[in-house]
């Protein structure tokens, strides 16, 4: 009789039908549609965020990708997948808030760096990215953190510049920071991916 296997699964079934290998990610098991599903499903700010619906990692990738253009064209539209995608392993592994990773540290950032090169070759995406990329995308990232922070997660102005420091160069009301529903975050987040990967593979 053969036995049986005792390891810890490593792998999650999507509704694609992908199962996707934590450990070992292959491009062929990652599909758009399970990363927007996914990331329009996971709660920034571990849901404590004001308002009916949840503020979704799918969201805030959008608000993101719209702070970065602004500030930066020149990174055209595979910068901005780049922006869409720096959040693209929560689909899988959740949104785990910064001060809980912190703690964790190990293996949690080997696995989400890994996933996400993987994300980047399935959708041609340079891996890893520039310094000076990687670097506008962190700006967007932590100017809507603030803005976030502020509009939704009960922080006051002097603490959330504290952690994310004061944004300069856009207005909030730029940004639709009112929480959508699942559906809605879903729809705009393929909208948008679609967009750009068409305008990518022109350039």
């Amino acid at each position: 009789m053969p036995k049986k296997d005792t390891s810890p699964r490593a792998w999650q079934r999507m509704l694609s039908g992908r199962r996707l290998d934590l450990l070992d990610p292959s491009p062929l098991d990652i599909e758009i549609e399970d990363i927007a599903h996914g990331l329009a499903r996971v709660a920034r700010w571990n849901g404590q965020t004001v308002g009916p619906h949840a503020f979704s990692v799918a969201q805030h990738t959008l608000a993101v990708e719209e702070i970065a253009a602004s500030l930066s064209p020149e990174i055209g539209a595979v910068g901005g997948l780049a922006a869409m995608l720096h959040d693209a392993p929560e689909y899988v592994l959740g949104d785990l808030i910064s001060p809980f990773k912190a703690l964790l540290g190990g293996e949690y950032p080997v696995v989400e760096q890994r996933l996400l090169a993987t994300i980047h070759l399935r959708f041609g995406l340079p891996s890893p990215l520039t310094a000076a990329l990687t670097a506008k995308i962190k700006t967007a990232d932590h100017i809507s953190a603030y803005f976030e922070a502020v509009a939704l997660a009960g922080f006051g102005e002097a603490e959330a510049a504290k952690i994310f420091g004061r944004p300069h160069g856009i207005a909030p009301e730029r940004i639709d920071f009112t929480p959508w529903p699942a559906a809605k975050a879903e729809r705009r987040f393929l909208q948008r991916f679609k967009v750009l990967a068409a305008a990518a593979d022109k350039a």
